[in-house]
């Protein structure tokens, strides 16, 4: 069984994937990026949401601290999730220079994000939420995202 730090971060590589794929596509024809885009988006989305709804909350509940990492996470997560909307925004408008700038923005905030989390955050939460670790990896990967 992973760790919430291996599980979280296997996942960021999976993501970060996604992108890649969708950057990759948009590069030849931009309508060729919406189906990768919206998966990007999905899986990410899921992330966040494992994050928030799991893994935050079960820190917060061990920790007392309500208002350091964990909230700076949400925080970035939302202005990530604006920038999503922008990628998609961009493909419908068949916007190739908003859509590649938008890519630029949201690849430094999430790489930034990501190596915030994974310095730092993880393993504080590996280490405050070891006995409960399995647990915990099992609600996040059962959860589904609509």
């Amino acid at each position: 069984m992973d760790s919430i730090k291996g599980y979280l971060t296997n996942d960021h590589r999976k993501c970060d994937g996604l992108f890649a794929k969708m950057e990759e596509a948009a590069m030849t024809f931009l309508g060729d990026a919406k189906s990768l885009a919206e998966e990007f988006i999905k899986e990410t989305e899921r992330h966040f949401q494992m994050e928030e709804r799991v893994m935050f909350l079960e820190f917060e509940q061990k920790t007392g601290i309500t208002q350091g990492p964990t909230a700076v996470m949400r925080h970035e997560h939302t202005q990530m999730r604006g920038l999503m909307k922008q990628l998609l925004e961009s493909i419908e408008s068949d916007n190739k220079d908003k859509f590649f700038g938008t890519c630029e923005t949201l690849m430094i905030l999430l790489q930034q994000h990501n190596m915030k989390e994974e310095q730092m955050l993880y393993p504080m939460a590996q280490q405050h939420l070891a006995t409960e670790s399995a647990r915990i990896v099992d609600m996040m990967d059962s959860m589904i995202v609509e």
